[in-house]
């Protein structure tokens, strides 16, 4: 059988309806990780839909209670075929958001498949139950066509408290490295750059969160009486924001840039638009990084978003100079930036332009990472998505937001393969969340092909990367 053959049977069963039949069960379980109520729910995932598949395909299942969030388990698949087989590791979540049911359109559901024209609303659908039942569906396929075996090993690892920050993610890696130990990870989350456009990302940006408080009294005071004599921190810290980010959104804190965009990465990104959609907002052109394109600013640059701003009472605004002032602020960042660091290089830059009352907090934060562009595994995955579809592949150097990739890329330290089946006006997160069928028809051919091909040439793709590894240290 050729890969050609594997894909054309495959997409055969895709049209038959019995993906959208797996996924309508998926969606129906209300898996929302966000709520103490759906305990029962986020257990009955794993054990009633991702058990009994990967099962049915010989693997051996160990299940983890998560330590950091009760109810929230993980679950280790694990076929060994042959220990001379290269073994890939894939990921996926089947925790979802809030379904905030009363929001959604009068007619949709979150927790029911609904078919309209080319979309499939549910949620969950694109973010992730959509995604890693293409994955599945792709190893069922190659399963049966090989008469019961895949051609290669295979582990998954699924979470089901993704949507909270996946809390007990890393230690689980660390504390099961070698049950995960693989040579390479392909899963799927996260949008394409567009819907008409498969994509091929190598990692995330990193996101730290940190406040910014100014305390100036305990109480507020008559902006007739007091007004000009008494400090405003609502006015102080606007002025604070606007030193660490000026009127057109650029970084204004040396020691929190990345290192320059190099001309690999230039000329990776020279392909890639953003904002093409017809959902999107549109792009403003004098906002951002001086001298980028808009992919490079996305991609390749670091960005500081003030998400929020306190001071007095915005529902009912008196006529008093607040005491208090607080902002919530992000930085996403790419590699080569000592975000480890945030606090202190804020401190430093807010004091040097006349801030010291201004108190600085690191909240959270998570790594970037970002897979060697030039190794021969994205040369061939390029290869593979570009001969399944007939489309040029949009390769992203990194994802624009963040995954909790750095466990697989970082402590794992494998090299990292993302391969995307939702588009980027998929209302994840939001209400309506869908997926289109086209792209998860597009996506089951792609990863079909890739994992055919996983088994027909594994071992040699494995010494090209481990060669190229080599010379690059």
């Amino acid at each position: 059988m050729t890969a050609e053959n594997i894909v054309e049977q495959t997409l055969a069963w895709f049209d038959q309806g019995e993906y959208k039949r797996t996924l309508a069960r998926r969606v129906a379980i209300a898996t929302e990780s966000q709520s103490n109520q759906r305990d029962e729910e986020l257990t009955r995932y794993l054990d009633e839909e991702i058990k009994p598949a990967l099962s049915a395909m010989g693997f051996s299942l160990l299940s983890v209670e998560n330590p950091h969030a009760v109810h929230r388990p993980f679950l280790i698949a694990t076929r060994i075929e042959d220990s001379t087989l290269p073994t890939v590791l894939s990921y996926g979540h089947g925790d979802v958001v809030f379904g905030d049911d009363e929001n959604w359109r009068s007619d949709l559901s979150p927790w029911e498949l609904k078919e309209e024209g080319d979309r499939w609303y549910g949620r969950g659908s694109a973010d992730n139950k959509g995604q890693h039942t293409v994955n599945i569906a792709a190893l069922e396929q190659i399963f049966k066509a090989r008469g019961g075996r895949l051609g290669f090993n295979c582990k998954l690892l699924f979470e089901m408290g993704e949507e909270i920050s996946s809390p007990g993610l890393a230690e689980l890696c660390r504390d099961y490295h070698e049950e995960l130990s693989a040579d390479i990870f392909l899963a799927s989350d996260g949008p394409r750059l567009s819907a008409d456009r498969p994509t091929l990302f190598l990692g995330s940006r990193g996101a730290v969160n940190f406040r910014l408080t100014i305390n100036a009294r305990d109480n507020a005071y008559h902006s007739g009486n007091w007004g000009g004599l008494l400090t405003n921190p609502g006015t102080q810290l606007a002025n604070a924001l606007a030193c660490l980010v000026n009127q057109h959104g650029q970084l204004q804190v040396a020691a929190l840039k990345p290192p320059a965009v190099s001309d690999a990465i230039r000329e990776i990104l020279s392909d890639v638009d953003v904002g093409d959609g017809a959902n999107d907002p549109q792009i403003d052109p004098n906002w951002g990084e001086a001298g980028l394109t808009p992919s490079e600013r996305l991609y390749a640059w670091n960005t500081l978003e003030v998400l929020s701003f306190l001071t007095g009472n915005p529902q009912r605004p008196m006529n008093a100079i607040p005491g208090h002032a607080t902002a919530v602020c992000q930085l996403r960042f790419v590699v080569g930036t000592d975000w480890q660091n945030l606090a202190e290089h804020v401190r430093a830059h807010l004091d040097a332009h006349g801030f010291e009352q201004v108190d600085v907090e690191f909240m959270r934060g998570s790594p970037a990472t970002r897979f060697d562009p030039t190794d021969p595994l994205v040369g061939w995955a390029l290869d593979i998505m570009q001969r399944t579809t007939g489309k040029k592949t949009a390769l992203l150097p990194n994802l624009g937001g963040s995954l909790p990739n750095d466990v697989f890329a970082d402590i794992l330290g494998l090299p990292t393969l993302w391969v995307p089946h939702s588009y980027p006006a998929c209302g994840q997160h939001g209400v309506n969340e869908h997926m289109l069928i086209s792209v998860a028809r597009e996506g089951l051919a792609i990863m079909t092909h890739l994992l055919w091909d996983l088994g027909e040439q594994g071992r040699g793709l494995l010494e090209q990367h481990l060669a190229h590894a080599g010379g690059a240290r």
